[in-house]
């Protein structure tokens, strides 16, 4: 198992000074960034095809063990207040329960009942997207749970470190991110868990992407939590229709503080037409000002 390796050139290297230490772990991460790079087609495939079944239903559905599951938690509970991606069609799975968050839970990764057992009780369908992650691609828990949700029929897409991941051979859609050994043997927090937190960035931003809730390069459906994302809401409004300040924030406040309707509002529609043709275009403001153009 690539993972498990050792490499001979590190073996002393708790005997180095500080900083040639911290480079050499620097230097080996550098494999994290070509394995994302040797994934992107796969990568590409995952992302059209999780879109092609999210794009009117169905949850996304995150699940691993011990740090890969983590990496895959963290990334997927951004979705909501980067996004707007409603937190009722998002599940994280993660072996040991929510409190694997933060306390390790021995043993749980190996408990292929409680994989399979977890999957089985969201009741899964066709239009669920299951995205699984583990370094080895061995783990009972992921591969049980994958398995559970393949059965019923929904898309499964399966990331791991190893190239002969039971994982990657039982999912829909594999995602080699083939680092290979450790600067610490054995260690995947590190080198592979760096490719798997890249490769699920870019998998979940270009996924939001093509969902329509990216325009122009801007988080239009951000969701105004606190001070920050209000000023940056509004300021989004200001860059897309180049308005001044108040207007943008007038026409924000008028439709409920959303930045996609603001828009079309500034682009002269009233708040029903506004809601009416960004509901036609599946909430693609880039399509909905496409269609209004046209209309003119």
């Amino acid at each position: 198992m690539d993972t498990e390796g050792r490499l001979q050139r590190y073996r002393d290297a708790d005997c180095w000074p500080t900083e040639e230490a911290l480079a050499a772990m620097l230097d080996n991460q550098q494999s994290a960034f070509v394995a994302v790079r040797n994934a992107l087609p796969a990568l590409g495939h995952a992302v059209q095809a999780a879109a092609a079944r999210l794009r009117e239903a169905g949850r996304l559905i995150c699940v691993g063990a011990g740090a890969s599951g983590r990496l895959a938690v963290q990334d997927g509970v951004e979705l909501h207040p980067t996004f707007g991606w409603p937190p009722e069609r998002l599940v994280c799975l993660l072996a040991g329960g929510d409190a694997a968050v933060v306390r390790s839970v021995e043993g749980a990764e190996d408990d292929a009942a409680a994989g399979r057992g977890d999957m089985t009780g969201l009741a899964p369908v066709p239009t669920d997207v299951v995205v699984s992650v583990a370094a080895s691609g061995a783990t009972a828990f992921t591969r049980a749970a994958q398995s559970a949700a393949r059965a019923a029929g929904a898309l499964t897409i399966a990331m791991a470190n190893n190239p002969t991941a039971p994982l990657l051979a039982e999912g829909e859609i594999a995602v080699l991110l083939h680092t290979g050994p450790e600067f610490l043997a054995g260690s995947t927090r590190m080198t592979a868990g760096t490719a798997q937190k890249i490769a699920l960035n870019l998998f979940s931003t270009q996924l939001m992407t093509e969902l329509g809730r990216v325009y122009q390069g801007l988080m239009v459906n951000v969701v105004p939590a606190n001070a920050k994302l209000v000023d940056r809401s509004q300021r989004i409004v200001q860059a897309i229709t180049g308005c001044g300040r108040e207007q943008a924030t007038a026409a924000w406040e008028r439709v409920g503080q959303d930045i996609k309707l603001a828009v079309l509002l500034l682009d002269g529609l009233d708040p029903r037409e506004a809601a009416i043709r960004l509901q036609d275009a599946h909430g693609d403001l880039r399509r909905a000002r496409i269609a209004q153009a046209d209309h003119r």
